[in-house]
């Protein structure tokens, strides 16, 4: 069994990892690289493989940094079967054809302001490359081992990171390859804890957060209750750009859950999102995965998709409307790193308001701007625009849907013998850090794998 390292290899997102095992090649996780206009306009380039001679390819999750690329492999010549958890399976079709959406409006707006002799912007794919892709994909409950290709074996096993999101076990050539996706820290409201894995000759192990420990997450949601207090003293509106899948429905759990407290009555809350319906369907059809207390929760009044003052809006003219409102709003929108989607049209109307408070609930990618914002720009550029920051800016790291050093540790620590590790997702700095953690700990050389890198099993 061999590996190939191509993606989220240093960095945090492109996941991409390719398996050559029993003369076969299985590719895990196709995902698109966020961050900077350069990484992005690296999702065009060539695949460092034969596309053709693929064989499979296992997604872990719906995130677009996990999946994002599916349809240009299919439209490049992947003719061979995906396989995903059967939520993740419901997941993709809506995050791709909402990401070929965006592509779209990005290629429509950059040949508005084409020059004269420049080359037509084009979408990196399109709805009609998602429908390609997805008559390849087959869906797989948890916890029941299933044969991929002639040779090589897989299980998918609950990572607690967002709905359908799995731990992926594979089997070939008496060898064993634990790749663990993202992984979410235990506790998380909604998600089961992530599953526990005891044997493995090679594990690529995420590392998002391997360089620090989250908040507690209850002091972090008192830290969102005071938030929220001082949004509406301030006369303002509050901003949060999240995650379609997995933290857009958290924050909705815990307004639910501390309705009384926070007296969210008073709010009008956008969940502003074309696809966010489609999501929320998917999830109230997956009831079975949630936890017990989130089980609880969903049965109680009010339901966190159906709170009174929730409006979910799907069409422009909604979208557009919200900006018209001067105080008393919460507005939930894509993309999480703001580096896209119409969280950027509030953060053009608002951002240079005093009474408006921004805040971050997830990772924020290098050179997304997101990130500029937590360390602290003054001034962005939003679609063309100078902006100056005037709102109050949060970081709100408790509710990451990663775990964190603390918990990267403990799920590694159940491996026994302990297996060859690979660091994959996570910049150097967290990855150095968890390596030099895990060494002093159980003795192990992590490898902080690079593009290009491989290892044998």
């Amino acid at each position: 069994m061999r590996v190939h390292f191509h993606g989220a290899a240093g960095e945090v997102t492109g996941s991409m990892h390719l398996v050559e095992a029993a003369g076969k090649r299985i590719l895990l996780d196709c995902g698109m690289a966020q961050g900077s206009p350069e990484m992005e306009a690296s999702n065009a380039d060539a695949f460092p493989f034969d596309v053709e001679s693929l064989d499979a390819l296992v997604v872990s999750h719906a995130h677009i940094d996990h999946i994002g690329r599916v349809p240009l492999l299919v439209r490049r010549g992947f003719r061979g079967p995906i396989f995903a958890q059967q939520a993740t399976a419901e997941l993709m079709p809506v995050m791709l054809r909402d990401a070929a959406s965006l592509a779209q409006n990005d290629a429509d707006r950059a040949n508005r302001k084409r020059k004269p002799g420049q080359p037509e912007a084009m979408p990196l794919f399109t709805r009609e490359d998602v429908d390609d892709a997805m008559a390849q994909l087959h869906a797989l409950p948890y916890d029941r081992r299933h044969p991929v290709v002639d040779g090589v074996e897989i299980a998918l096993r609950d990572a607690g990171h967002i709905l359908g999101s799995s731990i992926v076990e594979l089997w070939a050539d008496d060898r064993k390859l634990v790749f663990s996706g993202d992984l979410g820290p235990k506790g998380t409201p909604i998600l089961c804890d992530p599953a526990q894995i005891t044997e493995a000759d090679l594990v690529l192990m995420e590392s998002t957060y391997g360089d620090r420990n989250h908040r507690d997450r209850a002091q972090t949601i008192v830290e969102l209750g005071g938030i929220l207090e001082q949004a509406w003293r301030d006369g303002g509106n509050v901003l949060i750009p999240a995650f379609a899948v997995g933290r857009s429905q958290e924050l909705l759990y815990w307004f639910a859950r501390y309705w009384d407290e926070w007296n969210m009555a008073r709010w009008q809350i956008f969940l502003d999102s074309p696809m966010a319906g489609k999501v929320v369907d998917v999830y109230d059809r997956h009831h079975a995965l949630f936890d017990a207390e989130a089980r609880e929760v969903w049965r109680g009044a009010p339901n966190p998709f159906k709170l009174p003052n929730l409006r979910i809006t799907s069409s422009t003219e909604e979208s557009m409307a919200i900006n018209r409102i001067e105080r008393g709003a919460i507005v939930i929108a894509g993309s999480g790193m703001a580096n896209g989607g119409r969280i950027l049209h509030h953060f053009r109307h608002r951002l240079d308001r005093r009474g408006t408070h921004v805040v971050f609930v997830g990772y924020q990618g290098v050179g997304t701007l997101g990130r500029r914002l937590v360390d602290g720009a003054k001034w962005v550029r939003i679609h063309g625009f100078d902006t100056r920051v005037n709102a109050a800016i949060h970081t709100v790291g408790g509710l990451s849907a990663h775990t964190d050093q603390r918990g990267l540790m403990d799920w590694y620590g159940h491996f026994q013998p302990k297996p060859a590790l690979a660091l994959v997702h996570g910049e150097d700095k967290a990855r150095e850090a968890l390596a030099g953690e895990l060494h002093e700990r159980d003795g192990v050389e992590a490898v902080l794998v690079r593009p290009g890198m491989v290892l044998d099993v």
